[in-house]
């Protein structure tokens, strides 16, 4: 006897930009379809973003956004796409998507790239996309580590804003004192509304000024 296979529940995404020429959801959908009836699939749902860019984030993309609500809900056991490039542009959101979609057990179908999260050529991705995912993580670290030690190794105690002027700041409180608006003040002064704002707190709560 041969071996029982379950059957997949599938929700289906597709995406096209406006800038997509010969390229709309209703050719991706067919191709996906088809590898459904061939495959044995149950098709429970079908997402799509219809002129949305894949730069966008997820809040403007809302078939991709009710897509993850379904991932989190378990709703369905693989994702099917026509490309990889129909999920996003770029690497770190390919990475966001798998480990969003691995957490839930969910597997992922490419048809353009011929690849099934569900084989096990296809789970080996996974894996190394973990890696991948890592090693970003860790670069980055490093790389803030570097550059604050750099900055340091410079002479600089302290990060951040530098400290403004004291003589500045007693110039923005006279001017305060007499009534001047927080703009005139920042332009006669030729600094930031930002600082002369600061310095107006400062002297409120200090009693030296009048709120108004």
């Amino acid at each position: 006897m041969g071996r029982q296979t379950m059957t997949r529940s599938v929700a289906l995404y597709v995406r096209v930009s406006t800038s997509n020429k010969g390229q709309t959801v209703e050719n991706q959908l067919a191709d996906l379809q088809a590898a459904a009836e061939r495959l044995g699939w149950d098709v429970v749902a079908v997402y799509r973003d219809d002129g949305i860019s894949g730069a966008k984030g997820r809040e403007k993309r809302p078939g991709f956004d009710a897509l993850m609500k379904g991932v989190a809900r378990k709703e369905f056991t693989m994702v099917a796409a026509w490309s990889v490039d129909r999920l996003g542009r770029s690497l770190r959101d390919l990475i966001n998507f798998l480990e969003a979609i691995r957490e839930r057990g969910v597997d992922l179908y490419l048809h353009k790239q011929a690849l099934d999260t569900s084989t096990t050529t296809g789970r080996a991705m996974f894996a190394l996309l973990s890696i991948f995912s890592e090693m970003e993580r860790s670069i980055l670290v490093e790389r803030i580590h570097a550059g604050l030690n750099r900055v340091r190794s410079e002479g600089v105690k302290k990060l951040g804003r530098p400290p403004t002027d004291p003589k500045v700041v007693e110039r923005v409180k006279r001017l305060l004192a007499q009534g001047t608006g927080i703009r005139p003040t920042a332009t006669k002064l030729k600094v930031s509304t930002g600082l002369v704002q600061r310095v107006k707190a400062e002297m409120v709560e200090n009693g030296d000024l009048l709120p108004r």
